[in-house]
């Protein structure tokens, strides 16, 4: 007995190097700028000459889309392109088994994915004595393929090119997109705000209380429901309004052959659905590091080349219309 457990113990620890083994490589593949082939096509959507070119059709792109959002629970209207029938086909046949991943997403309600518990327990421990609790977004829609960012800036009927809110316009042109931000401010001189924890802050930015930023944070994830309005979905009878996100793995150090590998941080994005058009904007620069949930994408088991670092970007125009009391902020007396 004690022979056949300890053979089966072995086993057990083989196995699990094993898929430790796979997961580092997959990791690290995905840090890696030698991608090829699908692959970058995928995280950046170039081909190995870096010709941009489209990883799938526009109907591809669409059947992507909708069951995306039919995952998540959004009611999403019956297709009307060519091969309407085949398609409201599998979208009838897959309707239980998308509610019951939208179920077991609810149960999961205040589960993270690693990079989100990452930066989830450093808001902890950093505001724990402001009595602020501060939860990120689970159930932001993901975008974990490139290009799907910029599908879902411009409405799905392909009559209407553009899309208005108060704090974009996006165009849809024979030749790409064209984001316009309501503001499109080029310096951060004197709004550059830092919150007076850990380090000394420096003397060109300017210093706020803790609470201030707590409260700021607060705030800035949960946008009003019509800057959360998805500009694909705005024709439809209902709209999805839902934040988006998006992940990077940018290069902070390149391989020196023979010396030490790359190195890259990872940065998580949180943004209002009808701001999704920044996150075209950001991952044309640094590409799309994919879906943060799954393992191969976790810059945890990757030790060679991750840096130690996470970011996170969280974009919240509407924090403007905040007042000092709002958020901790003394009279101007």
């Amino acid at each position: 007995d004690k022979l056949i457990n300890l053979n089966i113990q072995q086993r057990t620890i083989q196995q699990k190097k094993h898929l430790l083994t796979n997961s580092i490589t997959s990791s690290s593949t995905m840090a890696n700028t030698n991608l090829h082939g699908e692959d970058l096509i995928r995280h950046c959507g170039l081909n190995d000459i870096g010709k941009a070119v489209e990883q799938m059709d526009s109907q591809s792109f669409h059947r992507l889309i909708a069951v995306k959002l039919a995952s998540h629970g959004f009611d999403v209207p019956p297709a009307t392109n060519g091969q309407r029938e085949a398609e409201n086909q599998v979208m009838h046949l897959a309707s239980d088994l998308f509610r019951r991943y939208a179920e077991q997403s609810r149960l999961l309600t205040g589960h993270l994915n690693p990079p989100d518990r990452r930066i989830q327990d450093f808001l902890d421990d950093a505001l724990s004595t402001t009595g602020v609790s501060i939860a990120l977004p689970t159930n932001a829609i993901n975008m974990d393929r490139y290009g799907m960012a910029r599908k879902l800036s411009i409405p799905e009927d392909p009559s209407i090119d553009e899309f208005h809110n108060s704090e974009n316009s996006s165009y849809r042109l024979c030749n790409g997109v064209l984001h316009n931000p309501f503001n499109d401010r080029r310096t951060t001189k004197g709004v550059f705000h830092i919150a007076d924890y850990g380090l000394p802050v420096p003397a060109d930015k300017i210093k706020v209380p803790l609470i201030t930023y707590a409260k700021l944070l607060e705030a800035a994830l949960k946008p009003p429901d019509d800057l959360n309005l998805l500009p694909y979905t705005s024709q439809w009878k209902n709209p999805v309004e839902s934040m988006v996100s998006l992940m990077l793995r940018p290069l902070v150090c390149p391989e020196v052959p023979g010396v030490s590998p790359e190195k890259r941080l990872e940065v998580r994005f949180f943004v209002p659905g009808g701001c999704v058009s920044n996150l075209d904007f950001v991952e044309s620069i640094f590409g799309n590091a994919g879906d943060p949930s799954l393992p191969e994408n976790d810059a945890g088991i990757d030790t060679n080349q991750w840096t130690g670092t996470s970011g996170c970007v969280i974009l919240a125009p509407h924090i403007r219309k905040l007042k000092k009391k709002d958020v901790g902020l003394p009279h101007v007396t």
